[in-house]
């Protein structure tokens, strides 16, 4: 692969953000969207979209090509969302779920490819109530695109702890600080990807797929990490949606870091692991699991670390691509302040400790939201 060589419009980003439409007497989830999402889509256009459940309402930036313009994005299109959402007499809150509302409450969006995942995912697409980020990254070339897929996978787990956010499920303290992810774990082609030797093969597993049934198409392949459809990109969806946009813009960074780092490897025809998918699953559910909280799996060494002491080696793994782009300054203090402060998830267990309501939680994710959109 040393041939290759990079092009202009490689790395640009894009992110995706699922958003709860929140009833703000209640604190349920309101199955509103096809009541805002007009008034959104006035200030937005196609940039704002509905999702699975009606109560669920979703985001994507144009076309990125600096931290600063994903922030500017998520600020503008956070702000338009909440103040569609106001008009109608609601709220908006980012958090991978809500920590009460039952599903059996949501309604499906009556759309035909919401519908058909009903028809054959039956109770799993009913009980689909969850809230991902989804960070696009530039790669047209896209063996190149597979190369970084294989590097990339082992650094997963790293994102997942920093980006947890859905602690709460039914009224209930899950003992996850990632329970989207278990909830998503359960769809037969989820979770991480497999190693592929070319974009041939990964083309050929996925007619695989289509050709018994498994799946419609090629855009219901739900992997951790996939090439896109739609785009010349990479798309990470292993991250649980942000509560805020400094958190956001974060694992954006992070994303696109990594993506970069396993470029320049595979440019280089550096060896990387090729360690078993049962692994990777592992590490995955210890960070869905845990989060911050306690040990991390080191894949590479093949044993568990304290969770700092991972951070710390994924930032010394991307630091040289931040350098190189001017963003180490602002990513790693951001790491830093998540460190400090806890995630998603954490921030939520203390408001909850601290007064014993769900309905707090649901405020203080609310908060979070809007934090910095003034």
């Amino acid at each position: 692969m040393s041939g290759q060589v990079q092009r202009a419009e490689d790395f640009t980003l894009g992110v995706e953000e699922e958003y709860q439409i929140i009833n703000p007497t209640t604190r349920e989830l309101s199955s509103r969207v096809q009541q805002i999402l007009p008034i959104a889509q006035k200030a937005l256009g196609d940039k704002v979209q509905p999702e699975a459940q009606l109560s669920q309402i979703e985001i994507g930036t144009p076309v990125c090509r600096t931290l600063g313009d994903v922030r500017a994005e998520l600020v503008r299109l956070r702000r338009e969302v909440i103040a569609a959402a106001a008009i109608d007499g609601k709220q908006i809150a980012a958090a991978g779920t809500h920590p009460f509302s039952s599903w059996e409450q949501q309604q499906m969006t009556p759309k035909e490819r919401y519908q058909d995942l009903l028809r054959d995912y039956q109770q799993l697409g009913r009980e689909l109530m969850i809230f991902g980020c989804h960070v696009h990254v530039g790669i047209s070339d896209r063996n190149m695109a597979i190369a970084v897929m294989n590097r990339a996978r082992v650094w997963l787990a790293p994102l997942l702890a920093l980006s947890t956010s859905s602690p709460f499920w039914l009224g209930t303290d899950t003992g996850y600080a990632s329970y989207r992810t278990e909830i998503w774990s359960r769809w037969p082609i989820s979770g991480p990807p497999l190693i592929f030797e070319s974009q041939a093969e990964y083309e050929a597993l996925v007619e695989a797929l289509i050709a018994t049934g498994s799946v419609e198409e090629a855009t219901k392949i739900y992997w951790d990490m996939r090439l896109s459809e739609r785009y010349p990109t990479v798309e990470f969806r292993i991250t649980d949606v942000c509560m805020t946009v400094d958190e956001a813009v974060t694992i954006a960074g992070l994303v696109r870091a990594l993506a970069r780092t396993c470029y320049s490897q595979a440019l280089a025809d550096k060896p990387f692991p090729a360690v078993r998918h049962e692994l990777i699953r592992a590490a995955h559910w210890r960070a869905a699991r845990y989060g911050l909280d306690t040990e991390l799996v080191d894949i590479e060494e093949m044993r568990a670390v304290p969770a700092r002491d991972l951070i710390d080696k994924f930032l010394a793994f991307v630091r040289p691509a931040l350098e190189e782009y001017g963003e180490w300054d602002e990513i790693s203090s951001l790491v830093r302040e998540t460190m400090q402060q806890g995630n998603g998830a954490t921030r939520q267990r203390e408001v909850y400790k601290r007064t014993g309501r769900l309905e707090d939680v649901v405020d203080f994710i609310v908060a979070q939201t809007a934090k910095g959109i003034a």
